[in-house]
């Protein structure tokens, strides 16, 4: 009868740690244009064993300043170096989780009827979109290959400076300017616009997403789940929304 007693009680106790851990939830930090992959890995991790992503998407900038005030943040993913060097230099961070998971180019994104063409005549014709150069990486990139192409003085009286990259996007989508400088994925988020110029990679420093994991708020789900963006599902996911998987970076 004690031997029964005792082993109910260890199947109750081990059913209890089941919903426990299936009950967890993993805060993600993520760069706006993460946005799909995010939300597309969140539904396929859950499925695989049914811990709870709950992601907050926002500029780098915005993210890393929250975090580094104290947002309960378990993961931050960039969209480029600096900001995730801003909050490693603080030490924020768990330093050997520290991964690039992902890369990404830099286009013109405009409504499906702009004949293809040059930079120049993309950004001149009109108003257009981009990240705020002060503060968000997809800006910052951008008025580095316009200023790298010499067209910055140009073009930049032309410029609406938005507060993440997935705003500028919904500007053009909107028709409320010309174009947008934008990522590739993001533009593939939104089929109704075309892909009227990639900037050359020579243009601008290689646009790569480090993810990891925040220090002071380390779980084992968390450790999962940037483990599974790393891992060949996650990297599938990853490129299917666009992006270029973390082997083919030049990092």
């Amino acid at each position: 009868m004690k031997k029964l007693v005792a082993a109910f009680l260890v199947l109750v106790a081990t059913a209890g740690a089941s919903v426990a851990y299936a009950a967890e939830k993993v805060t993600v930090f993520a760069a706006a244009s993460m946005k799909d992959v995010i939300e597309e890995a969140a539904k396929e991790f859950n499925a695989r064993d049914g811990t709870e992503i709950v992601a907050s998407f926002a500029s780098s900038s915005v993210l890393a300043k929250q975090i580094e005030a104290g947002a309960p943040a378990q993961i931050f993913i960039s969209a480029d170096l600096d900001w995730m060097d801003y909050i490693d230099e603080r030490n924020l961070i768990d330093k050997d989780s520290r991964k690039v998971i992902a890369g990404n180019a830099l286009v013109i994104a405009a409504q499906k009827d702009t004949p293809q063409g040059d930079a120049k005549a993309l950004l001149g014709a009109g108003r257009f979109a981009m990240g705020d150069p002060s503060n968000v990486p997809a800006g910052k990139y951008g008025k580095a290959a316009l200023e790298k192409l010499d067209l910055w003085r140009e073009v930049e009286k032309n410029a609406v400076f938005t507060e993440n990259v997935r705003v500028a996007l919904q500007y053009v989508s909107r028709g409320e300017v010309k174009a947008s400088i934008v990522y590739a994925s993001d533009r593939m988020a939104a089929p109704e616009l075309a892909e009227a110029y990639r900037f050359p990679a020579s243009s601008h420093a290689p646009i790569l997403y480090p993810a990891a994991l925040i220090a002071s708020n380390e779980s084992d789900a968390a450790k999962a789940f940037l483990a599974f963006l790393e891992s060949d599902a996650g990297q599938a996911i990853i490129k299917d929304k666009g992006f270029v998987g973390a082997g083919e970076t030049a990092q």
